[in-house]
């Protein structure tokens, strides 16, 4: 009897890949780190703070994992894009730094628009053309994540520049995916609901705007940020080697209806 080829299933490891994630001193940008470094990645966790990324960076380490600390603001494209020059390449970038100042559109001012905007959408940019500049020098393939939002796929109250920048960014995804592909460098979004983190804590205050999320989400409960960490690394490695341009939505069913 001929014995039957079965396939196997890709590895979900990481090992002896570097991996960049901006916005990593806490919230999903410190799970996203923690969840990379755990599968076996070299993470560099990049924000404004020192003492936080340095703190998490260590912590990473603390655990038997590989990791370091950049102190930079994307909002500064040269200055971001001669640290990385100086640094190996990366092959993972989870394109994750990012805010929010909510508003009904009629009190939107331009400092809001400007401030949102300049981060969520055009940092988001300059640090993903770095990365893929780099990849592509070297002759590597990569996995670039840029970390949009359900809000990039539906309207949300007082979130009007916040949607516009998501809905930004699922747009860019598609578009570099398709110049990058022929490099063999993927890209993907991660769209999250409301994820319980610093950024969220203030919102998540307010009775009624828990209860009113609370509502659209199908699975009754708010998300929390261990929510997206297997994804992130899926769509890092091997197991998603056929995935770009894609979008993929975890929302506890907020966008089915």
């Amino acid at each position: 009897m001929s014995t039957v080829a079965l396939p196997r299933t890709p590895s979900l490891r990481l090992d002896g890949r570097r991996a960049l994630v901006t916005g990593a001193g806490r919230g999903i940008g410190l799970a996203a780190a923690a969840a990379l470094a755990q599968a076996g990645a070299h993470v560099t966790l990049m924000a404004r703070t020192a003492s936080e990324i340095e703190a998490a960076a260590a912590a990473i380490v603390a655990e038997g994992g590989s990791a370091d600390a950049l102190a930079l603001d994307v909002a500064d494209p040269a200055t971001m894009r001669d640290a990385l020059a100086a640094r190996e390449v990366f092959d993972i970038l989870v394109n994750n730094a990012g805010t929010n100042r909510p508003a009904s559109f009629v009190d939107v001012t331009v400092e809001d628009f400007d401030a949102v905007l300049g981060l969520n959408v055009r940092s988001a940019f300059f640090v993903a053309q770095a990365v893929a500049r780099r990849l592509i020098e070297a002759g590597r393939p990569g996995s670039i994540i840029n970390m949009s939002s359900q809000m990039g796929h539906v309207g949300g109250a007082r979130r009007t520049v916040y949607c516009a920048s998501k809905h930004a960014i699922e747009g860019l995804t598609k578009a570099m995916a398709i110049d990058l592909a022929p490099h063999r460098i993927r890209v993907n979004s991660l769209c999250p609901t409301f994820i319980e983190t610093p950024m969220t804590k203030p919102f998540f205050e307010s009775p009624t705007f828990r209860n009113d999320v609370l509502a659209k989400i199908k699975l009754g409960r708010v998300g929390q940020v261990e929510d997206l960490m297997g994804m992130i690394v899926l769509l890092a490695g091997d197991a998603a080697a056929l995935m770009t341009g894609s979008s993929t939505v975890i929302d506890g069913g907020w966008t089915a209806e």
